[in-house]
């Protein structure tokens, strides 16, 4: 029995080596980032030192409040907007499910239609699917093979009781960036039509842009939307908070009560390090967006070409120009994803065949499938995203590897395309 424990502890030991001497890389970062140096220092003062509740009246309280407030009008300033429409929430799964019903409930006396694509994130899929229960009709717009909105069956699903319409900015799983002023626009014009105000009237209009923050202008009335969503684990900002801009005039059927905070928007008491995090990471992220956008365009470009060049039967899903900088999404024919990602992940690569938050679900992307993939070619996805420490030498890492992956998992896959 010694022996065996001294060959188990040298297998182990062995095996740590060989893991520390390859080179770790992670692309998974529309899944989420590290927190940076400098979020993380900017924090760290309010977990110990400066740890009142923000809604007491003594001096620990009044301070913690001032310095949530000060991270507020900082966000708004970054969006274009006024403090108080800025609503602080948990995730950014937590700020779509308010949007969708919150609207939907506070305006379900003037209709109960709801606009959604076929790509959305599950947070707003599910949230649009609940309401169901409640006697709302969804309609689901479909998209181009690119990922792109179809923009004629958006114009025609347009409805006089339709109440919201939510449409993502950029897609978490292929990188495709949807057309948010054209769209903004045509519903301004369909308000317009029907003697709305254009500005400030029914349907409201809600995007998710939680994986377009750091890469794509934030300024909402340049934008021309109503309702925002960001995520501060996206933007190398700290997880457990997000916000909901919120224009002036929408009204929104709070779904957590009990304590009045945000307005009564989203009662709990509010985290300040992490709203302090959320602000410094958004911060960060638009003030470096030119300069950082153009280095991972350079490397995504140089990664696609290698990945189309040295894998046969590879096809890139997305829109080709119009996707983040650094979104890489191909389908490999005859590979199932899964066995991908964990053979990757052996070797000390990180990747994701789709969403983190369906990585447990056997069932194949529904956002593949909106684009007209096959559920085959949907399970043989591979989600690549970069990120600030990504290199061309990360790249070249995987570039090393995944061809013989590829080939090793093609012969033994059931797969025959």
């Amino acid at each position: 029995m010694p022996a065996l424990k001294q060959q188990e502890k040298r297998l182990n030991g062995t095996l740590l080596s060989e893991k520390k001497s390859l080179r770790e890389v992670y692309l998974d970062h529309a899944a989420t980032t590290y927190v940076d140096r400098a979020v993380f220092m900017a924090m760290a003062p309010y977990f110990s030192e400066y740890f009142g509740n923000p809604s007491s009246l003594y001096r620990l309280g009044r301070e913690a409040r001032g310095v949530m407030e000060k991270s507020r009008a900082e966000v708004a300033e970054i969006l274009g907007a006024e403090p108080d429409e800025i609503v602080f929430t948990g995730s950014g799964t937590e700020a779509d499910n308010l949007a969708v019903t919150g609207v939907a409930r506070a305006y379900k006396s003037s209709g109960k239609h709801i606009i959604v694509s076929s790509i959305e994130h599950h947070a707003v899929l599910e949230s649009s699917e609940k309401m169901k229960k409640e006697g709302f009709e969804v309609t689901i717009v479909g998209v181009n093979a690119d990922g792109t909105i179809k923009m004629d069956e958006l114009r025609k699903s347009l409805r006089q009781d339709t109440t919201l319409v939510s449409i993502m900015y950029a897609n978490n799983e292929i990188g495709t960036i949807e057309p948010i002023r054209e769209i903004a626009d045509l519903i301004k014009d369909f308000r317009i039509k029907n003697g709305r105000n254009p500005f400030s009237a029914l349907p409201v209009f809600h995007t998710d842009a939680c994986q377009a923050a750091g890469a794509l202008p934030l300024n909402v009335d340049k934008l021309g939307i109503d309702l925002m969503t960001l995520n501060g684990g996206k933007i190398y900002g700290p997880k457990g908070v997000g916000c909901l801009y919120r224009r002036k005039w929408v009204k929104l059927d709070p779904h957590i009560v009990g304590g009045g905070q945000e307005k009564n928007i989203r009662s709990g008491t509010e985290s300040v390090a992490l709203i302090v995090g959320f602000a410094k990471a958004l911060s960060l992220a638009v003030r470096n967006a030119d300069k950082e956008n153009m280095r991972l365009k350079t490397i995504r470009d140089y990664f696609i070409d290698l990945l189309i060049s040295s894998i046969p039967r590879t096809t890139l899903n997305g829109h080709p120009d119009k996707r983040l900088p650094n979104n890489v999404n191909i389908s490999i024919f005859g590979i199932e994803g899964e066995s991908m990602v964990l053979a990757l992940d052996a070797l000390g690569i990180s990747v994701s065949t789709g969403s983190a938050c369906a990585a447990r679900s056997l069932l194949p992307s529904h956002v593949l499938l909106a684009i007209g993939l096959s559920p085959e070619l949907a399970h043989g996805s591979l989600r690549m995203t970069l990120g600030r420490k990504t290199t061309k030498a990360d790249v070249d890492r995987v570039m090393k590897v995944l061809p013989d992956v590829v080939e090793k998992l093609r012969r033994i896959s059931p797969i025959r395309l």
